[in-house]
């Protein structure tokens, strides 16, 4: 018998977010933090995260994910390279 996945409630840059309590990847953080997500060759994008598995904190680098955690903080940031 198949479980049904709960949502859980996570924080994304001060905004709440309803997601399934699951796996999170780095894209789908970054879905999450931007309406239309910075583009472009010199756009570094930069994930932290409080409050894990544990009281965990790290951050994500492109193609990694993170167990997601029920009052997760993420902080999703876009900077440019120089």
């Amino acid at each position: 018998m198949e479980h049904e996945k709960k949502d859980i409630t996570i924080i994304v840059n001060g905004r709440t977010r309803l997601v399934p309590k699951d796996e999170l990847t780095f894209t789908d953080l970054v879905a999450l933090a931007f309406d239309h997500p910075p583009a472009g060759g010199n756009v570094e994008i930069t994930i932290t995260y409080t409050r894990g598995l544990g009281e965990k904190e790290g951050s994500l680098t492109q193609g990694q994910s993170v167990k997601a955690k029920e009052g997760m903080i993420f902080n999703v940031s876009a900077t440019n390279r120089s």
